[in-house]
């Protein structure tokens, strides 16, 4: 009882329990308190499958099952794979790194030959007569009609005078089986003639009209092959060009006296020859024929366009001009 009269209440505390004679008081831990701690339960032990009586016992993954054939299987296939992967890769850098150091091998390599080759040198022989042959198979069409066909062409008349054709127009340009004979065509035929190029010029007395040809074969050796087919007959070759209005208008087939022709690199320069006043071949008598200036002054022409057409150009030096 308490000094109040009120029963005593218990207020938490711990009590005392009286101890025997000569043994010192103990204290004592409530119940409750004793049962709030427990101890986490110790996983059984089990054995591996398949390992026998004679070996130890293991304790299974924590949350799991222990590791059976099949995961051991899947982890070393996991493995293989992954070491199969590494050696791919490893195969495909080293290809790659092969492909690009062979790339830049031959860009090093170009670059240092486009070097090489864009620094002046002397031309060879080779690439000298090249530049020639070049130079004159271009020049038809590089060169303006009026290059081609000058409008003068100088020429020896008698007594070895120096005297001018004049010339009196240049025609359209044609196919080359157009523009001669069908004997002359043949040849064409056979061996490539690439076009027709015709002018008409009157000599310094406006007593001679002659048509020149200028045959374009596709080489100097087709011009060879073809001119070995042409007919040795000086009836047929290029057929005239006649210009309305002029001195020349009444040149026709009839009116040709002789035809010939000059080889000059791939060309083949065709000349024909009438007189006019429009006679015909059968006309002319054959002694004034003979003695006529009209086929030299037809011949000189032709000649000296073949020769204009023919002629070689200065070669330079060097691969790009004349210093080195």
């Amino acid at each position: 009882m308490s000094q109040h009269g009120r029963p005593d209440e218990p207020d938490g505390r711990p009590e005392f329990a009286p101890a025997p004679q000569g043994d010192p008081p103990r204290r004592t831990r409530p119940a409750s308190r004793k049962a709030s701690v427990k101890s986490w339960p110790a996983a059984p032990l089990t054995r591996r499958p398949g390992t026998g009586t004679g070996r130890p016992l293991t304790r299974p993954a924590y949350g799991g099952k222990p590791y059976g054939k099949s995961q051991n299987d899947h982890v070393l296939a996991a493995r293989r794979e992954l070491e199969r992967g590494i050696r791919l890769r490893t195969a495909f850098l080293l290809l790659m790194g092969t492909i690009l150091a062979v790339a830049a091998s031959n860009v090093l390599l170009g670059l240092v030959g486009g070097i090489a080759e864009s620094r002046a040198r002397p031309l060879t022989s080779a690439e000298r007569e090249e530049y020639v042959r070049q130079d004159i198979a271009r020049r038809w069409r590089a060169w303006p009609a009026a290059l081609v066909f000058p409008e003068e062409v100088e020429y020896i008349g008698l007594e070895r005078a120096q005297q001018y054709a004049r010339r009196i127009g240049i025609a359209p340009e044609t196919a080359c089986t157009n523009a001669v004979d069908p004997q002359v065509a043949t040849a064409f035929e056979e061996h490539g003639c690439r076009t027709m190029l015709r002018a008409t010029y009157v000599d310094q007395s406006g007593t001679f009209v002659m048509t020149v040809g200028v045959a374009v074969m596709e080489d100097e050796e087709a011009r060879t092959s073809a001119s070995a087919l042409l007919p040795v007959d000086d009836r047929v070759g290029v057929r005239p060009v006649a210009f309305p209005g002029t001195v020349a208008d009444l040149f026709g087939a009839a009116q040709r006296q002789r035809t010939g022709w000059v080889g000059a690199g791939p060309y083949l320069v065709f000349s024909t020859a009438g007189y006019t006043d429009g006679r015909t071949r059968e006309a002319v008598p054959p002694h004034e024929s003979l003695h006529s200036e009209l086929w030299p002054t037809a011949q000189s022409v032709a000649a000296r366009i073949a020769r204009s057409l023919g002629q070689p150009p200065d070669v330079p030096r060097c691969t790009q001009g004349n210093e080195c």
